[in-house]
């Protein structure tokens, strides 16, 4: 069997529904083998799409080690939370080095949370600057912007700036606090954005659901939402190849299994 693959909104690029995040044993120091083993058995697995972020730890720097000459079969993704130009700018040239390659396929405004950030971001000399910037030069061929504190504030944030990407969570307690499902994926749709998923679930603290076996339902959760992929990070390779089962035999739910 094969990962299924969906769209990127209107960037074009098609993804595997199961990307690799940079979190679990990626952000770390010091597990270089592990990593190295983890990333490659993702790429053999058929995964596409692969996730860091420049404030992960040492993940930026594992993924550089691990892909060689693979890097360029891959949709490879990092962030910055440096909030203005120059903090942002030097942020890509450590994610570049990092990473081993001389561009990324998206890089994304990390983890907005408050109308400070908006006005810091947005505002002259800002980090949006040094995002447009990357993308009419090369250094990154999309650009987007990630959130998980407040709906409307990353809502705020691609009614501002024409992004081509939102990540955001997506999972079933999600909707019932200030709901990034119903407040910013319908806009995110409307303007064609590529729908990124995480927060999918939560390592190994929710594990039964009445009716279903362990941690499959939320997965099929999250990919019967308007999302082109869902990034879960990995502790070890045992639970890559669980994720990587529940990709490949993907079965949207029901709005009475969703409910």
């Amino acid at each position: 069997m094969n990962i299924p693959k969906r769209r990127l909104g209107k960037s074009g690029a098609e993804v595997t529904i199961l990307g690799l995040g940079g979190e679990g044993v990626l952000r770390t120091y010091g597990y270089e083998e592990e990593a190295y083993r983890l990333i490659n058995r993702a790429i053999d697995l058929g995964i596409n799409y692969f996730e860091s972020a420049h404030a992960y730890s040492g993940s930026e720097a594992y993924y550089g080690s691990a892909l060689g000459e693979r890097r360029k079969d891959l949709f490879l993704t990092s962030k910055s939370h440096a909030r203005d130009k120059a903090g942002a700018l030097g942020h890509l040239r450590e994610t570049l080095s990092n990473m081993n390659t001389d561009h990324l396929d998206l890089w994304q405004v990390h983890d907005v949370r408050t109308e400070e950030d908006i006005a810091q971001i947005f505002g002259p000399g800002g980090a949006v600057e040094a995002f447009a910037e990357a993308r009419q030069k090369g250094l990154a061929r999309f650009i987007g912007v990630t959130g998980h504190q407040d709906p409307l504030i990353l809502r705020r944030c691609i009614e501002t700036f024409d992004f081509d990407t939102v990540l955001l969570p997506v999972n079933p307690a999600e909707p019932t606090h200030k709901s990034f499902i119903d407040g910013v994926v319908p806009l995110a749709m409307e303007k064609k954005m590529g729908i990124i998923g995480m927060k999918t679930y939560f390592r190994g603290f929710a594990k039964r659901v009445p009716g279903f076996e362990g941690m499959e339902p939320f997965f099929r959760f999250a990919l019967s939402q308007p999302v082109s992929t869902a990034v879960i990070g990995c502790d070890n390779i045992r639970q890559l190849g669980e994720n990587v089962r529940f990709a490949e035999s993907f079965q949207p739910m029901s709005k009475k299994e969703m409910m």
